[in-house]
């Protein structure tokens, strides 16, 4: 019984995303703009971020595609808005551990909402889904990191 309420809550988080997504819309001026696409779904996402003194000061994106993607990038974006770049990318590992390799449920309650996608994991082209504005960030920060090494120099 409790497995299908937690399905149910999860269920919740992911539609609630979805339709109501957090920080849609891209930033500008941005240091970085990415393009996510995942070729056997169609899902595509664009991401855009801001980075200030170490911390992400804005990010926003922009897609079209299933819920689960969508819903993902909302999450994402709500979760590492103002944070540390390296705590972003610590999220972002922690993400892909759960949905790869699976992660131990006392580690899930530092990944908010994204916990709801551990459900995902069960679906292997679902994964890609969810990984995609991840893998768009993880492109943007590095392409972000490169521009602010360059005005530092």
């Amino acid at each position: 019984m409790a497995a299908a309420v937690d399905d149910e809550l999860y269920r919740e988080i992911i539609l609630d995303h979805y339709r109501h997504p957090r920080h849609r819309g891209l930033v500008d001026p941005a240091d970085a703009t990415v393009h996510g696409h995942n070729p056997l779904c169609g899902d595509e996402v664009d991401v855009s971020l801001r980075i200030r003194l170490g911390h992400i000061e804005a990010i926003g994106f922009e897609g079209q595609g299933c819920s689960i993607s969508l819903a993902s990038a909302s999450m994402m974006a709500s979760l590492v808005a103002g944070e540390p770049v390296a705590q972003a990318r610590t999220v972002l590992h922690q993400l892909k551990q759960m949905l790869v390799e699976g992660t131990a449920a006392e580690d899930l309650d530092a990944l908010g909402d994204l916990e709801a996608l551990q459900g995902v994991r069960r679906y292997a082209s679902r994964v890609k889904c969810a990984v995609l504005p991840w893998n768009a960030l993880e492109s943007g920060l590095a392409e972000a990191g490169g521009i602010h090494e360059e005005r530092a120099s």
